[in-house]
């Protein structure tokens, strides 16, 4: 569970909030600080003022995977082998775990045939999947996603959506623009000019929502039959 109390860091308002385990969809207009938030939960920045807390513990004591929406800004090394091992690599986990382990997470993401690829030659979709599959070597016990569906086609998307339902992480916590995607979250915020206009089941966030570019079409569509 994510917790988050007197928070004051940049355009975010946000005088409490509860983000709980499970999968949640953060959903808002451009520019209404939903990266920012999805940074100081990740630990990538710390809070201005106010606290943010996954179990009570700093986001930077937890064991967090992160995607960036452009992933360029967190690929570090050459080869998409060693990018994956990273994390296992800097905690010095034994070398035929790391291979275990990296060869089994490539294969789930769909992306083995990258392993002996450069970095800096992938296209942007492959170098999101790259990012994912580094954050999700470590099995993370929160995964915070940036948007990283934006780079994807939909079957792609699709499929790293399902992968990640069925790992054993407490909370996955991710941005998107797609609106059908976010409807299959269990919870949503709708987050506008900094602060959390909408939080709860899809069902009821998006009854405030009908009318609005944020309904999801195939709910828009089940309506007109």
């Amino acid at each position: 569970m994510i917790e988050i109390t007197a928070l004051k860091h940049r355009i975010l308002d946000i005088p409490h909030l509860t983000i709980p385990t499970g999968l949640t969809a953060l959903i808002g207009p451009n520019g209404s600080g939903k990266s920012t938030l999805l940074r100081l939960c990740a630990g990538i920045e710390s809070p201005l003022q106010g606290t943010v807390t996954i179990d009570r513990e700093s986001p930077r004591h937890v064991d967090v995977g992160w995607v960036d929406e452009f992933p360029d800004r967190t690929l570090l090394f050459d080869r998409v082998s060693d990018e994956l091992s990273s994390a296992l690599s800097f905690r010095h986990t034994p070398c035929t775990t790391i291979i275990q382990e990296v060869t089994s997470i490539a294969r789930e993401c769909g992306i083995a045939h990258l392993l002996p690829r450069r970095c800096r030659e992938l296209s942007g979709g492959e170098k999101v999947l790259v990012a994912l599959g580094s954050a999700l070597a470590s099995r993370p016990q929160v995964l915070i996603l940036d948007e990283f569906d934006s780079h994807l086609d939909f079957v792609a998307a699709e499929r790293i959506r399902e992968y990640y339902r069925t790992m054993s992480l407490s909370t996955v916590l991710f941005c998107t623009q797609d609106m059908e995607a976010a409807s299959g979250a269990d919870h949503i915020l709708f987050l506008d000019s900094g602060k959390v206009n909408l939080e709860g089941p899809p069902a009821d966030v998006f009854k405030c929502l009908e009318g609005t570019c944020f309904y999801p079409l195939r709910w828009r569509v089940a309506q007109c039959r």
